[in-house]
């Protein structure tokens, strides 16, 4: 039987979906193909609307062989498992003579755990467990999330929380699930035959296609043990969001709160002398992060040290001590000792890495209004792990709406660990860079205004220029507007000031409901405005008349205290290179390429995006920005823009809308 082309299949896809193929998906879908064939890895550029996820999915079931594909958001997870795949599947079908199985896979705290559902979870303060469904008030809010779970539990065929709708608080769920530390194992739970994340484990193993995150991905390279099963190539869509999701999993945390929560766990467990050598290394850590000052620690000072040394060792005798214990008076003792023994690992772990002092870790501390002091630690780079852990045995493709920045895909290249392209040599990863270009007429559909005339934002400086500014435009655009500021304050400041001065343009803020309560609202009605910070930067699709207008307060720039973005661009800095373009200049392109991306979401949209920073007209790494962000028509004119929005807003007016 001759094996069916990869464009006979691509059309099948496409067709089934009630599409047309583009240029770039075809060349996308080739790319991909050739890839896979060869052994070798790609990072595509593929604009919004291109059909990417067809793009990367045909001919990776072509080939036949196991395939993981990790995203960045809940929202691809689903759209691929229930809306992408299984159409896919079923329109290769008759080409392919097969049904590939495809299959979804999370860590172990997204899914119910019956352990817990039935036999209570562990408690610091009393021996044994405590029935959380008897000590939540059935009236309260938390007792009834509680009783819709048990219900749930008995008809959920996953026990996945994301099919749970509505969802549950986190207060909620996390009486009925346990993180893959404080899991008893199948073998030894008594629930471990009807368990949902081992059966989640099973359908991934047999499955062609698997579907998983960014998170999942980083804990696969990171832990050594696997937790993906074995395959031969990975697809890492929204591929932007990877190098950060991967250093926030390679990040390590001690606060006071959890060291006393591991002394309380482990307490009922070892004898007391073991139990109280953990407890006054606790509290000289705790007297020590009360005088805690934000920042980097280039150095551990000596009486940190001590006490991290004091918490290393009195961890690691009570963790010898716990596996030989038995305590009678302990009712399920296995769950019980397994979540002290998974507290006091880590509070081990964290205080052995920061005493340990590798030159590739940055330590410093961090205080919140609500939860005190923290100490942190995370690598200087994950390019080194990303290169060794993600390229070595399996044909990778990267792809996002937001690979190339400046033009070029070597700076997002060089953040996972690989070469510039086209570099030689034994031991680098053979890779190449392809822009698939977008379906829309950027120019024709968007204008890109700098408000040169305005003053250069300054550091909690009074932005009274930018806020009469941001009034006119949304007065212009009636409404219709994405406010995208970099930071929560300046956010909140601009909602203030504009509820009060323009009241017939609602203004919704993050925070003040869910994300997808806020992007519902901001879509049905085209008057209404909506802000926030950096989850909205990436996180909005709102094709049509609601979102005409994309505003950006200032070039989003990491903060200059920022003790893990400025550890970076030292270290470029030290081995010759420029920091901050290698650093805080990507960081920002990257994340006013995924703003400007907001605005243009279908072939009829049209609209502005508007930098309230005249540094990207008068700087030079302005043009470096610009190249990063889609083609959109450019000016500095405040009158043109102004007209221009009246006449779209006036337009989509006309058009009932």
């Amino acid at each position: 039987m001759t094996k069916p082309s990869l464009p006979d299949l691509l059309h099948a896809a496409v067709s089934a979906v009630g599409g047309v193929e583009r240029p770039g998906q075809v060349a996308m879908a080739e790319a991909v193909a050739e890839a896979i064939d060869g052994n070798s890895h790609l990072l595509v550029q593929a604009g919004t609307g291109t059909g990417k996820s067809l793009g990367y999915l045909v001919p990776a079931l072509a080939q036949g062989e196991k395939v993981v594909v990790a995203t960045a958001t809940l929202a691809l997870q689903r759209q691929l498992v229930e809306r992408d795949l299984p159409r896919t599947v079923e329109a290769l079908h008759p080409q392919l003579r097969r049904r590939p199985e495809f299959a979804m896979l999370k860590g172990r705290s997204n899914y119910l755990c019956l352990h817990r559902l039935h036999e209570g979870v562990p408690q610091d303060e009393e021996d044994g467990l405590f029935d959380p469904f008897e000590a939540a008030a059935p009236t309260s809010k938390l007792g009834q999330d509680l009783l819709r779970l048990r219900d749930w539990a008995d008809e959920t065929e996953t026990g996945d929380r994301d099919d749970l709708t509505p969802g549950v608080s986190d207060r909620a769920w996390a009486q009925v699930s346990v993180a893959s530390r404080e899991c008893l194992g199948a073998t030894k739970c008594a629930y471990g035959a009807e368990c949902f994340a081992e059966a989640a484990r099973e359908r991934a193993k047999l499955a062609e296609v698997v579907v998983t995150n960014h998170a999942l991905l980083a804990i696969d390279a990171i832990e050594g043990a696997p937790v993906l099963p074995q395959h031969e190539v990975l697809i890492v869509d929204e591929a932007h969001e990877l190098v950060s999701r991967v250093t926030g999993v390679a990040t390590g945390e001690l606060t006071p709160g959890q060291v006393n929560r591991a002394v309380k766990r482990a307490a009922k467990l070892v004898d007391e002398k073991i139990a109280d050598q953990l407890q006054t290394a606790a509290e000289g850590f705790e007297r020590l992060m009360e005088l805690a000052l934000p920042g980097r620690l280039e150095e551990i000072p000596e009486d940190l040290g001590y006490a991290l040394m004091a918490l290393r060792d009195a961890s690691r005798n009570v963790i010898s001590a716990l596996g030989t214990t038995r305590d009678k008076s302990v009712q399920d003792e296995d769950a019980v000792r397994k979540q002290a023994l998974a507290s006091v690992e880590t509070v081990h772990g964290v205080a052995e890495r920061i005493t340990q002092g590798s030159e590739y870790d940055v330590v410093w501390y961090e205080r919140h209004d609500r939860f005190g002091a923290s100490l942190r630690v995370a690598p200087l780079s994950v390019s080194g792990l990303l290169r060794e852990k993600l390229f070595a045995d399996r044909s990778v493709v990267l792809t996002s709406a937001t690979l190339k920045l400046g033009g070029d895909f070597n700076g997002v290249g060089a953040s996972l660990g690989l070469a510039p392209e086209g570099t030689q040599g034994d031991e680098l990863p053979v890779w190449k860079g392809i822009d698939v270009g977008s379906p829309f007429d950027y120019p024709k559909q968007g204008i890109m205004y700098v408000a040169k005339h305005l003053a250069k934002p300054a550091r909690d400086g009074d932005r009274t220029d930018m806020l009469d500014e941001l009034t006119e435009l949304i007065q212009a655009a009636g409404g219709r507007t994405l406010g995208l500021f970099s930071s929560m304050r300046a956010a909140q400041l601009a909602a203030e000031e504009l509820r009060g001065r323009i009241p017939e343009y609602p203004v919704l803020l993050q925070g003040e409901d869910t994300l997808g309560e806020l992007i519902k609202n901001f879509a049905a009605d085209p008057k209404t405005c909506l802000f926030g910070t950096l989850s909205l930067w990436q996180g909005v699709d709102v094709p049509g008349p609601s979102c005409q207008l994309v505003v950006m307060d200032k070039i989003p720039f990491p903060r200059p205290d920022d003790p893990l973005m400025s550890a970076r661009q030292k270290a470029v800095e030290e081995a010759g290179g420029n920091g901050f373009m290698a650093v805080a200049a990507t960081h920002a392109a990257l994340l006013m390429a995924q703003g400007a991306g907001r605005l243009v979401r279908a072939t009829g949209d049209r609209g502005v995006v508007a930098v309230l920073d005249p540094r990207l007209a008068t700087a030079r790494y302005g043009s470096y920005l610009k190249a990063s962000m889609p083609d959109f028509w450019y000016t500095t004119d405040r009158n043109q823009v102004r007209k221009s929005l009246a006449a779209i807003d006036a337009a989509s007016k006309a058009a009932g809308a």
